[in-house]
């Protein structure tokens, strides 16, 4: 197939670039840089059966030749006030490339008769009443809360994409991402990942706030790209969560960052800064992604950190 790919020099769009050329797909990879890296696809040059084009999804979509599939992966994804990329410093951004770049995503797949995968995330069920959460469930979001630009464009953008499958009969799928972590994560993302294991490698101690016994799950890049492809090749309209079921305190994930790296400064604790929108615990349900698309994470947290924190190693010291 030709595939389109919006945000693919983020995070999780330059892994999807490369799974899909993997697996013999032509990918013409879309962004901006807002907060997209060109570095994450310089490995890409050269590449016959990629190609690259500049642009801002939020404006009208061209592109020259016939397209099978649309993967929308454009979007600002940290939830971070102090990072530069996190949404809450860019809100008006996050929400136009939920509901305009959906828009304008969809009308290619529409034109193209293509199918269509939209990247939504965990955040559409703000903060949970129900664990571990499934896709019945319909969340509990504060639609004017500093997440809300962010959680409420996802959840547009969901309802956008149910509408063009059901009034134009578009071949739609989404993907519900839950926490991923792994190489080419920003330095400066901003979540508790890169931050502790940026900490570690500087030899100081992890920032840890509140007692540490808030929960997460993460789920490895790999594990995550590999149930986003499964997707994209079934015929599963509705959400889908993909993401580890695992759950760890964060005071858990700092003694094995610590662990990993050998750093033995320890923990520091702070007052919690903790958002009232953040949840306090966020797992999936993942029975749906188990028993249509056979698929289930094989990487666990300690593994998955090894195959990561040599990335950030060799990046902090060619900052």
């Amino acid at each position: 197939m030709r595939i389109l790919v919006t945000g693919a020099a983020g995070f999780l769009g330059s892994h999807l670039c490369d799974r899909l050329l993997a697996e013999g797909h032509e990918v013409v990879g879309m962004d901006n840089f807002i907060t997209g890296d060109p570095q994450n696809l310089a490995h890409l040059a050269g590449n016959e059966h990629f190609s690259f084009i500049r642009h801002d999804v939020t404006q009208y979509i061209f592109v020259p030749g016939k397209i099978d599939a649309v993967l929308h992966f454009a979007s600002p994804a940290s939830p971070n006030r102090n990072s530069p990329y996190g949404y809450p410093n860019l809100p008006i951004q996050t929400l136009k490339v939920g509901a305009l770049g959906t828009h304008n995503a969809l009308g290619v797949a529409k034109a193209h008769g293509a199918r269509f995968l939209l990247a939504s995330t965990s955040e559409v069920y703000g903060d949970p009443e129900v664990h571990p959460q499934p896709e019945s469930y319909w969340g509990r979001v504060n639609p004017i809360g500093e997440r809300s630009v962010y959680d409420e464009a996802k959840r547009f953008a969901e309802a956008m994409t149910m509408a063009y499958h059901r009034y134009h009969g578009v071949d739609t799928r989404i993907v519900r991402i839950f926490n991923t972590y792994g190489p080419r994560m920003r330095l400066d993302d901003g979540r508790v990942i890169p931050n502790f294991i940026k900490q570690a490698l500087r030899g100081e101690p992890l920032t840890v706030y509140g007692d540490g016994s808030q929960t997460r799950s993460f789920c490895y890049v790999d594990d995550l790209i590999d149930g986003i492809y499964r997707l994209l090749m079934s015929d599963e309209h509705e959400p889908v969560n993909i993401g580890n079921p695992a759950e760890f305190t964060i005071l858990e994930l700092a003694e094995i960052v610590n662990k990993i790296t050998g750093n033995n400064a320890g923990v520091v604790f702070l007052k919690s800064e903790r958002d009232k929108d953040d949840p306090q615990r966020r797992c999936p349900d993942i029975t749906k992604a188990h028993t249509i698309l056979g698929w289930e994470p094989k990487v666990d947290l300690e593994e998955g950190l090894r195959r990561t924190i040599p990335d950030f190693k060799r990046r902090l010291a060619q900052a």
